[in-house]
């Protein structure tokens, strides 16, 4: 191994460094942050340690992937395929019509409506986005509305699948702080609400203020009974929700047994609706195989680089480096958050909580804090992290389907509004954090 730098000989303080910089320089090339992560760490490992230090890397892997709850991962992720392939979520943005009346900004109340349930239904945010840009974007389009407001309303709608169960966010979250995910599911959801209700208030707001951002939609003239028969459209949809979260919240099912309960709902609502299909499950069955992938990939890059930085001592170094910034706890809650603000900026969330949690969750134990009410604070953070620039997925997620006419720069500036009030929502959660109930 003499062709390796002796790592020792620089101190925990300038491996540190140097773990950064290799992390950055190799991310700049474009190869995945799970073979960046992997490689960072057998480098370090033969560095550090010497050739013995290769099976804790593989020990480490192992505990990482033999998670029970880690199998409720694909479930929701293949419930989120089904849904994104059936025409559940067109009937349920067209039975919100009826909910959401003849209001000013109705239309963008109605989406977000359709937001909040399909984030109660999957927690996956590219197939919300992408759903949202092609049902909801060009109807308000046509009707007038602002295109600013159109736009942002897509994408931090279809982004709320992070902050409301169950979210996969939540559950990476919960196999890497060692805490209960049915505790962080309820813990999330009245938060989770109050996002999705300071972006209806704002959009009321603004129209009222403005009436020409967001025109009413000329009334339709419709029959109770066709009422009624676009209210059905709502009835499976709420029906797969209830089952799903009234079983981990009733205390009746696990988290990994309600993934599954949710699958069965969703493919049995396809076949009632005389949807279901072998081509269906097949494209189903490969989008969950590649969302998975990289995220048990990142995941093991993750577990992997995070297991060596800590044998080397590292981790501690890094926890008296941000205790050492205050006294005050509020400060080193803030500096964590502004950390994840950076970091989400330029890497994937998955990478951000398997790298990140293992320092930050011990540092707010130690202050005193709740693991289960710092989760649903990271998991608020991730949201800003879905649409700031430049790497923003749900601006990208959203031009893959957007007019060619809209710009990724206007995707960007539309977000803004979106992005402060996100903000101010972790904010919230932090001066009150009696709100998630820990």
């Amino acid at each position: 191994m003499d062709f390796l730098p002796d790592f020792q000989a620089m101190g925990i303080g300038g491996a540190t460094f140097a773990m950064f910089v290799m992390l950055m320089v190799l991310l700049l090339t474009g190869m995945p942050l799970a073979f960046v992560t992997l490689l960072v760490a057998l480098i370090f490992a033969l560095g550090w340690f010497g050739p013995m230090a290769v099976p804790l890397i593989t020990s480490r892997i192992f505990s990482f992937v033999n998670s029970f709850v880690f199998v409720s991962v694909p479930m929701f992720v293949l419930m989120a395929a089904i849904l994104d392939r059936s025409g559940i979520a067109r009937d349920l943005f067209d039975a919100m019509k009826v909910l959401a009346g003849r209001i000013r900004g109705g239309v963008a109340i109605q989406t977000l409506l359709v937001a909040v349930v399909l984030a109660a239904m999957s927690g996956i945010i590219g197939g919300e986005v992408i759903l949202l840009g092609l049902l909801a974007l060009p109807q308000m389009l046509r009707l007038g509305y602002d295109r600013n407001l159109a736009i942002g309303v897509c994408c931090a709608g279809g982004a709320l699948g992070t902050m409301v169960p169950p979210s996969i966010v939540l559950i990476i979250y919960g196999l890497t702080a060692n805490v209960s995910v049915g505790d962080l599911f309820s813990a999330a959801f009245v938060p989770g609400l109050m996002l999705a209700c300071f972006y209806a208030a704002y959009i009321l707001i603004r129209a009222y203020m403005n009436p020409a951002l967001a025109p009413v939609a000329e009334p339709e003239d419709m029959t109770r009974g066709e009422k009624l028969r676009l209210l059905k459209g709502l009835f499976l949809p709420i029906l797969v929700v209830i089952f799903v979260l009234g079983s981990i919240y009733g205390g009746i099912a696990s988290v990994t047994e309600a993934s599954a309960i949710g699958v069965i709902g969703v493919t049995l609502s396809t076949i009632i609706r005389g949807e279901f299909s072998v081509e269906l499950l097949i494209g189903a069955a490969k989008q969950t195989l590649r969302t998975v992938g990289m995220i048990v990939w990142i995941g093991i890059g993750a577990s992997a680089l995070v297991g060596v930085f800590n044998l080397m001592g590292g981790i501690n170094f890094v926890s008296s480096l941000i205790t050492g910034i205050s006294d005050n706890p509020t400060v080193v809650i803030l500096f964590m958050m502004l950390i994840l603000f950076v970091l989400g900026m330029f890497l994937d969330w998955v990478g951000i909580a398997l790298l990140c949690m293992p320092i930050f969750v011990p540092i707010v134990q130690q202050m005193g804090y709740d693991p289960v009410w710092f989760g649903v604070v990271f998991a608020m953070n991730m949201q800003v992290s879905f649409l700031s620039p430049p790497f923003g997925p749900a601006a990208f997620y959203l031009k893959s389907v957007a007019p060619p006419d809209i710009s990724l720069g206007d995707i960007f500036r539309s977000l803004l509004p979106f992005i402060g009030m996100q903000i101010l929502a972790v904010a919230v959660l932090i001066a009150f954090p009696a709100i998630t109930g820990h």
